[in-house]
């Protein structure tokens, strides 16, 4: 594994428990492409692995379907199942609960942001994403 510098190494050691390195899966919802890939090499660039779905529906059924996803990382607006929705029923499942959530969306109302955080989401961003602010406040959530 190739560590790009200082700041992911200490990352890892800090989040190592049992002497190998910790990998850390985030899993990134948005029907847009563009923005799913936009993220992923946003997080792969700093060592996250990503996995991707196109709307909440596909998310949950990732959740569901893969061993471990660390954190989850969701547009709101989206056709089949919103974030919001996404965001409720992660919240709503126990071995889901604690899964830190980071809304990233075009809506920047008060409103919006405030129905994020009582779906359950951490932290709202609002796009266009600054890859600054992502991998800070990712860093932040997993301790």
């Amino acid at each position: 594994m190739f560590i790009k510098n200082r700041n992911n190494l200490v990352f890892l050691i800090k989040n190592n428990i049992s002497g190998a390195i910790m990998q850390i899966n985030v899993l990134i919802v948005d029907d847009s492409e563009m923005a799913r890939n936009f993220h992923s090499y946003i997080l792969k660039s700093e060592g996250f692995e990503t996995i991707s779905a196109v709307d909440g529906a596909d998310a949950l059924e990732k959740l569901y379907q893969m061993d471990k996803i660390d954190m989850v990382v969701t547009d709101i607006n989206m056709p089949v199942m919103d974030g919001y929705t996404l965001v409720e029923h992660i919240r709503e499942d126990e071995q889901f609960e604690d899964i830190p959530i980071v809304i990233v969306s075009t809506e920047d109302e008060a409103k919006d942001k405030q129905r994020g955080f009582d779906a359950g989401a951490n932290v709202y961003i609002v796009k266009p994403t600054e890859p600054e602010e992502l991998i800070e406040n990712i860093r932040l959530l997993l301790g």
